[in-house]
């Protein structure tokens, strides 16, 4: 048996906080320096929950994935500052960094 990376239990619990997280309102549908926020919110969050599921690893497709959504978090989270959305997508940035970093 392979064991968890060491930060597999603060990104079980992120996870499960974000989970409960309402989307936030005016932004579906919505694109944001070209993305659009509600594929960005699912692919980051079927990376995480595979991660978690898989014990802390992603295969390379999944890897690319999160990368690649993790550079348009990187553009989003600044132009939503200050807003619910901000806070909601930047605990989605937080979530894919510790991912990534695993």
């Amino acid at each position: 048996m392979t064991a968890r990376p060491a930060g597999y239990a603060e990104v079980a619990r992120l996870y499960a906080e974000q989970c409960e997280a309402p989307f936030p309102d005016g932004v579906r549908g919505a694109d944001c320096a070209g993305v659009d926020l509600v594929m960005l919110d699912a692919d980051t969050a079927g990376c995480v929950h595979t991660w978690l599921s898989n014990g802390g690893a992603l295969d390379a497709w999944r890897r690319d994935v999160l990368s690649r959504r993790l550079e348009h978090l990187e553009q989003v989270v600044p132009r939503l500052s200050g807003s619910p959305a901000g806070d909601y997508y930047a605990a989605w940035r937080r979530l894919a960094l510790l991912v990534r970093d695993s």
